[in-house]
């Protein structure tokens, strides 16, 4: 189709609307974009001129007249709601059964395992809120040099460490050692290294996370792009997500701000295959806190770098907007949502049109290998005719 590359940006946790089954997972009612709109006057003049108002009904945010991308929303076919499985689904890999998780804290046998693999004691096994538990038990971290192990509603085995504690490099190591221990029916989708640093009382988590994500079970569209001699490059938590595979090139990021900034560098530097970055901050930082207008700031702060976005893009160019879940700020849960993600797909060649809502996000991963030329034979269905001059 001539489409040289493709820049597609996944705003981590920027839900547009609860799914159909929303209710096995506690979600009716969850609109992420939807309710902040409802709470906070949001001013996103570029994603409303791209169309993010014709997707769903917004607050203050008008349906454009002429809309300068094509516009829809998917609903995932994946079993579970965390960032693992959203991004496998939008690259062609949809999971039938989901990774487990642990509401009473991960069973005596792994921690035991891990405890004799790590030559430490740990603390808390148990779901918690990040933020939270370090204040709760990080005197005792320090005072023990006990690592504190945490989980949440989603498929995570987290460890928490003081950086000057235990070394950031070697926090790292043991976050692989878990990684190793925790396969089969205790295959978590992630293992996640949170340093922190500061005194009692103020705590305060660094940008050294680190994520240790199984390896995708079968290919995906990274795969297939990297395989056809293109260009795969990474920004932000991308490559952690899919443990290095299919990548050609990556770059870790600081905050959204610094993803773009990253994104429009990999765009400048004019090689052709696929940019894919993850904008992790809406859902980090601001989701999981139930910090509505917090996660309203940082959209707007998105909205106003897209005129960046734009201005790197060459002619044969597409950029692609959407997320991987929902993680609603405004409702009493503290994790994420089972939620339809909107798609806005921008460039010359792209005609703004309304794009009927996918039933997967497979069908994005189909639609990038359609526009980019390359062989796919994962899951979805194309929607790239529809949407290309």
């Amino acid at each position: 189709m001539s489409i040289d590359r493709v820049v597609l940006i996944v705003l981590d946790s920027v839900g547009v609307g609860a799914l159909p089954d929303a209710d096995k997972y506690g979600d009716e009612g969850s609109n992420t974009l939807g309710n902040i709109a409802e709470r906070v006057h949001l001013k996103l003049p570029n994603l409303e001129r791209l169309g993010i108002g014709n997707i769903i009904e917004l607050r203050n945010i008008k349906s454009a007249e002429k809309p300068e991308a094509a516009y829809g929303k998917m609903a995932s076919k994946s079993a579970g709601k965390d960032t693992t499985s959203g991004h496998w689904e939008l690259s062609g890999l949809i999971l039938d059964k989901p990774f487990p998780v642990y509401p009473n804290g991960f069973p005596k046998e792994i921690i035991e395992a891990f405890e004799k693999e790590i030559g430490r004691e740990v603390l808390g096994n148990k779901p918690a809120s990040g933020t939270a538990i370090i204040e709760e038990l990080g005197a005792e971290h320090i005072k023990t040099g006990k690592p504190i192990v945490y989980t949440s509603a989603d498929s995570v085995f987290q460890i928490a460490a003081h950086e000057d504690v235990i070394p950031v490099q070697e926090l790292y190591e043991i976050c692989k050692i878990a990684r190793k221990l925790l396969k089969g029916e205790h295959a978590v989708g992630r293992v996640i290294a949170r340093p922190f640093i500061g005194k009692p009382g103020n705590f305060v988590r660094t940008d050294r996370r680190h994520d240790f994500s199984l390896v995708p079970p079968k290919p995906t569209l990274l795969d297939a792009v990297s395989e056809a001699g293109l260009e795969v490059m990474a920004v932000g938590k991308i490559k952690d997500i899919f443990a290095g595979r299919g990548i050609t090139r990556w770059i870790y990021t600081h905050d959204n701000m610094d993803g773009v900034d990253q994104t429009c560098n990999f765009m400048r530097e004019g090689k052709i295959g696929l940019i894919f970055t993850n904008l992790v901050d809406f859902d980090m930082q601001y989701g999981h806190r139930n910090d509505v207008d917090g996660y309203a700031s940082a959209l707007e702060d998105f909205d106003a770098r897209i005129p960046d976005l734009l201005d790197a893009l060459n002619k044969n160019d597409v950029l692609i907007i959407t997320a991987d879940h929902g993680c609603d700020p405004t409702t009493p849960s503290t994790d994420h949502s089972r939620e339809h993600v909107p798609v806005l797909v921008y460039g010359d060649r792209i005609k703004p049109t309304k794009i009927p809502t996918r039933s997967t996000f497979a069908d994005l991963g189909a639609t990038v290998a359609d526009l980019l030329g390359v062989p796919y034979n994962l899951s979805g269905e194309s929607f790239a005719q529809t949407i290309i001059y």
